[in-house]
């Protein structure tokens, strides 16, 4: 072994290429043929061309069965199961998606449906969650860090003063790095009028003055770390400073001028959320990685995405506002020939069943929904999965969520078979064992 240079780490790591790993110990019986092996394999995922991701969020279960795979109409006062509006056809040969949609459809060609994505949580919104934006099981011995946090781990920001991972939403644990700390976690945005009010620089402050507090500031952190270099906690905290020192000038605040922008791009944006996601083009124009992107942070029907009882009246109202704002961002990242540099992510925690409830709106469902991906340079203008008549089981073509997330990371070139360190210096693969969709690359 020692002769091959080959380590029990190198084992580890690359025993997740189970078949080549395995073909190649059986055949030779040498663990460096193993390493090549493992090697082919890491070689032999995709990679995509994406440099920036924008993940739209639609906090509270997004009903697939009215949104992104129709079904027959069906009837909540007489308790028939099927969807609340009419189909529409689209861009995409054989594909309809609901008549709220109707901004989306004519240029569905530029996007992927993935039908049947599922997993096994059914009524835990803050578990769902979990398991979308981590890939994994929520655990009482580990927290694992975000799709976003991964990205900024394996990605870094694209530009100079800028963060890695912005946030317009909801701040939780489910967002964060998890264990590989903090200076992997996002910057949170609050409105997209001005930058984060914590780290803007007081008005009556000149550049000389706010020159020398930092130069003071970077003597003593500097004292600190000198006599602390084994203290994550400070070093943590030392990385976050020189961030925020970074993004408290006034090239960052500029990004939030969303005034420079035409005014008839703004406004076909749509709503705040809208104005939201034409920050997420500037920010990545910036150098920003990885943007989340949260809808609906004001309710527009009282309850968001989580169409119990009557609220799933007026839930045509966020599927307008969704289509108004995203078909903009489309639009207008491809303009900018921004479209195939940034993979567009639409994904919610779980989907609805297409029955209705005593009140007449929807309950949960985990085991089969659809996400959705748009530009980022993948083979777009594919619908991926059948569900059955009622989207109640998959028919054709599963996508675990550990298969969403390695598709997302292969389309940013970051290999979904890569480990990452927990505080014990223990191997964890990016993804739980996830395969990218293939049909999605070249």
């Amino acid at each position: 072994m020692n002769s091959n240079q080959y380590t029990r780490r190198d084992f580890l790591s690359h025993a997740g290429a189970a078949g080549l790993t395995a073909s190649a110990l059986s055949v030779t019986g040498n663990y460096a043929s193993a390493k090549e092996a493992a090697a082919a394999a890491a070689e032999a995922m995709p990679k995509g061309k994406a440099e920036h991701c924008i993940f739209i969020w639609l906090g509270g279960g997004a009903g697939q069965v009215d949104t992104w795979d129709p079904k027959r109409k069906g009837d909540p006062q007489n308790k028939k199961p099927g969807s609340l509006y009419d189909s529409i056809d689209t861009a995409i040969p054989g594909t309809q998606v609901c008549q709220h949609l109707s901004r989306c459809a004519p240029i569905l060609d530029r996007f992927n449906l993935v039908r049947t994505v599922h997993h096994d949580v059914i009524d835990e919104h803050a578990a769902a969650t979990n398991r979308v934006h981590t890939g994994r099981e929520t655990t009482g011995t580990i927290v694992y860090p975000s799709v976003g946090s991964i990205v900024t781990k394996q990605r870094g920001a694209a530009g100079d003063g800028v963060p890695a991972y912005v946030l317009m939403g909801y701040p939780n644990v489910t967002r964060g790095p998890g264990f590989l700390g903090t200076q992997y976690g996002y910057l949170y945005l609050t409105e997209t009028k001005a930058g984060p009010k914590g780290i803007s620089r007081p008005k009556e402050y000149s550049t000389e003055r706010n020159q020398r507090r930092e130069k003071l500031l970077q003597s003593v952190r500097a004292g600190y770390l000198d006599r602390n270099r084994a203290d994550k906690l400070v070093n943590d905290y030392d990385a976050a400073v020189e961030q925020a020192q970074a993004m408290a000038g006034p090239e960052f605040a500029r990004i939030f001028e969303l005034d420079r922008e035409p005014a008839d791009l703004r406004n076909s944006y749509g709503s705040e959320f809208g104005q939201r996601c034409l920050l997420a083009r500037r920010l990545l124009e910036s150098g920003v990685r990885f943007v989340e992107v949260s809808h609906n942070l004001n309710f527009l029907n009282g309850a968001g995405w989580d169409v119990h009882f009557k609220t799933i009246e007026d839930q045509y109202k966020l599927i307008e506002e969704l289509d108004i704002a995203l078909s903009s961002l489309v639009k207008d990242l491809e303009a900018k020939k921004m479209l195939d540099k940034t993979l567009i992510v639409v994904g919610t925690e779980f989907g609805r069943p297409s029955g209705f409830d005593s009140g007449g709106g929807r309950a949960h469902q985990g085991k089969a929904f659809s996400m959705i991906f748009a530009g980022g340079g993948l083979n777009n203008g594919i619908t991926i999965g059948e569900t059955d008549e009622l989207c109640q089981n998959i028919v054709s073509r599963p996508v675990s969520i550990p298969d969403f997330h390695a598709t997302i990371h292969c389309a940013l070139g970051i290999n979904p078979h890569d480990e990452l360190y927990d505080p014990d210096n223990r191997p964890v693969p990016i993804t739980d064992g996830g395969e990218p969709i293939r049909e999605l690359f070249s």
